[in-house]
């Protein structure tokens, strides 16, 4: 079973303020143990949303809106995620309470959800494409 575990953004990640070593320290660790254990698929930060666009589709159809960034509540934004696959839910949580806490002022949320495992998903020509990149991530890492 895949999961996400989606780092929600806060003010200052959405300001562009680094984290601090000793986080950075931490997610290391935590993304080391992740992959040593073999559950590590993908994990990467985002920028700031002001470097972002977003494209909304109206209910009635017609052209899609191209909005750049930044957007207005970081709560409703992503800082970065971390892609594992375990064998259950009970294990994903696990892994999620491990997790440091990502946020600068102490206020962090982390977002845990199931990804689709339906067969048509995967076996459409982005899915394969999106796997393949998966597995080669997972083979580096493997091999350090």
């Amino acid at each position: 079973m895949r999961y996400m575990l989606i780092v929600k953004a806060t003010k200052y990640s959405e300001a562009g303020v680094r984290p601090s070593d000793e986080l950075i320290a931490s997610m290391s660790a935590f993304n080391e143990a992740l992959a040593s254990a073999g559950k590590l698929l993908a994990a990467e930060g985002l920028q700031p949303s002001a470097s972002g666009l977003r494209i909304s589709y109206a209910e009635n159809g017609g052209l899609p809106q191209v909005l750049a960034g930044p957007f207005e509540d970081p709560r409703e934004l992503i800082a970065g995620f971390t892609l594992i696959d375990v064998e259950s839910e009970e294990e994903a949580i696990r892994w999620a309470l491990r997790m440091p806490n990502p946020s600068v002022s102490g206020e962090g949320e982390i977002e845990l959800r199931l990804l689709c495992e339906e067969v048509s998903l995967l076996n459409s020509s982005t899915g394969l494409a999106l796997e393949t990149d998966l597995r080669d991530q997972l083979g580096m890492l493997k091999r350090r």
